[in-house]
């Protein structure tokens, strides 16, 4: 179940707001310039889904989004905890960082936690099936997808190089909760 919850970015024990109602964290995140949408699945999802088959499933979607955010390329991130490299992609994700662009996922099955620090305040999305995050251009955050990831989610880019992360060097991340904390 989607979650929200707002800190205060110096006091990562006592949430201002922790809701599970999906207009509720739509309005928080709106108030921030945070998209924050909820797709229907258009479909059945196939346990041996390729990434063609998910992008033809919501392609839909996907064409209205790339009009509005004028974004050139969308692929499919699947993570599973055999994953060779999970550790080391978990660990790069914790920091945090800034994109010169915004960062776009839509969560077609699992959970991932994403981590806005926006003014003075931590707001802890945890995403899963069926939402869609944007978190604008150069906003600071970081990401946990846990200890043993399993999602797979579709990121959108308005660059053909992808995902590009500016470090902020700052240690915040590591006040705050991981996912499997929660």
């Amino acid at each position: 179940m989607s979650q929200l919850k707002v800190f205060a970015d110096q006091n990562p024990n006592d949430a201002l707001v922790d809701t599970c109602d999906g207009e509720q964290i739509k309005a928080e995140l709106n108030r921030v310039n945070v998209l924050f949408e909820r797709w229907a699945t258009p479909g059945e999802i196939a346990s041996d889904a390729t990434q063609d088959d998910i992008l033809a499933l919501y392609q839909d979607d996907i064409k209205r989004l790339k009009a509005q955010g004028g974004y050139q390329t969308v692929d499919v991130l699947h993570m599973v905890p055999t994953h060779p490299e999970k550790d080391a992609m978990r660990q790069k994700f914790l920091n945090e960082h800034r994109h010169h662009e915004d960062e776009v996922r839509f969560f077609v099955k699992g959970q991932g936690l994403f981590c806005l620090h926006i003014e003075d305040k931590v707001y802890q999305v945890l995403c899963t099936r069926n939402d869609l995050i944007s978190v604008p251009a150069n906003t600071p955050h970081w990401f946990d997808m846990g200890p043993a990831p399993e999602f797979t989610a579709l990121r959108f880019f308005d660059n053909v190089e992808g995902w590009v992360p500016h470090w902020t060097e700052s240690d915040i991340a590591g006040k705050f909760d991981r996912i499997d904390q929660l």
